[in-house]
């Protein structure tokens, strides 16, 4: 599995980005897929997850009710709409997807990262 994340970029405190995560490859072992993010000199962390085809959405709590994950109903690309921007959403942003294979432990896949820079 390939994942190219897209869509970061500076936006001003307030606004909105949307980031997208393409994946290619053997999509169809796809069993979740999240986005992470790391700012400078902290851990990376748990932005939000998306389970089971899109059933099952869960966030961190700093971006409850700014951000949304989805996927499209082929289930090859995900989102993070990202609104009302605060200038501590500023980092990396990392697309993530587990591989469930069957008799095997779970794969994690990473993209490359975005950088979301938000200027206060």
């Amino acid at each position: 599995v390939q994942l190219e994340e897209s869509g970061g970029g500076l936006v001003q405190a307030g606004g909105s980005l949307r980031l997208s995560c393409a994946a290619s490859g053997s999509t169809f072992r796809i069993n979740s897929m999240a986005w992470y993010r790391q700012a400078p000199g902290s851990r990376r962390e748990l932005v939000a997850i998306i389970i089971s085809g899109g059933g099952i959405t869960k966030y961190a709590d700093s971006v409850k009710g700014r951000f949304t994950i989805s996927r499209d109903n082929v289930g090859n690309t995900m989102y993070l709409q990202m609104n009302s921007l605060k200038a501590e959403d500023t980092a990396v942003y990392y697309c993530n997807a587990v591989v469930v294979r069957t008799g095997e432990m779970p794969s994690n896949y990473w993209g490359q990262g975005t950088q979301v820079t938000v200027s206060s």
